[in-house]
């Protein structure tokens, strides 16, 4: 899989906004999601190369989706390429998330394109209280779901499950990919 490079302008852009309409300071946000200022402080001047984890760190930190940090400004007709998109890594597996859209802000809906391969199993935190994921896989097969309930599924299944607790994503055959779409109550 070719790495490329974060939506970095995006991402910094975003973030100021965040951190300003909760009201916190550099400092304590860097604190809350277990970072160094110096490294928010890079993120927040558009520099640096932030991972996945340090992106549902941030979020966290901050009671928000993830995606609230990556989604482009709204516009009424948006076409996503296939290969294009704002694209992150995760540090802990080969894993890449594409956001592709976002729900109305009192009902959020977030998705993505998920693309894995196997060999690394990526384990994510719980996301945000009330969040719930539903992934349709589209190519190859995967186990995934709450650590203590993980299922394996293949092309055409869907699966839902608690986002709110500790779960995880690996890839069973080369060139695995899925559609998720993940609700923040």
């Amino acid at each position: 899989m070719q790495q490329p490079a974060p939506p970095l302008a995006l991402i910094a852009a975003n973030l100021r906004r965040e951190r300003d309409r909760a009201g916190i300071s550099l400092a304590e946000l860097a604190r809350r999601a277990g970072l160094a200022k110096s490294t928010l402080s890079q993120l927040e001047a558009g520099s640096g190369n932030p991972s996945i984890e340090t992106l549902w760190a941030l979020g966290m930190a901050l009671g928000i989706p993830f995606s609230r940090l990556i989604e482009p400004p709204a516009s009424p007709v948006r076409v996503i390429r296939a290969g294009e998109g704002p694209r992150v890594r995760s540090d802990n597996a080969d894993f890449y998330g594409t956001l592709l859209a976002t729900g109305a802000p009192n009902a959020r809906r977030d998705i993505y394109v998920l693309e894995l391969e196997p060999g690394a199993r990526r384990d994510a935190e719980p996301h945000i209280p009330g969040s719930v994921e539903h992934i349709v896989v589209s190519a190859g097969r995967i186990r995934v779901g709450p650590v203590a309930e993980l299922v394996e599924v293949g092309p055409g299944d869907y699966v839902t499950f608690p986002g709110d607790v500790p779960h995880s994503y690996e890839a069973l055959e080369p060139n695995s990919w899925a559609i998720l779409v993940m609700e923040h109550r």
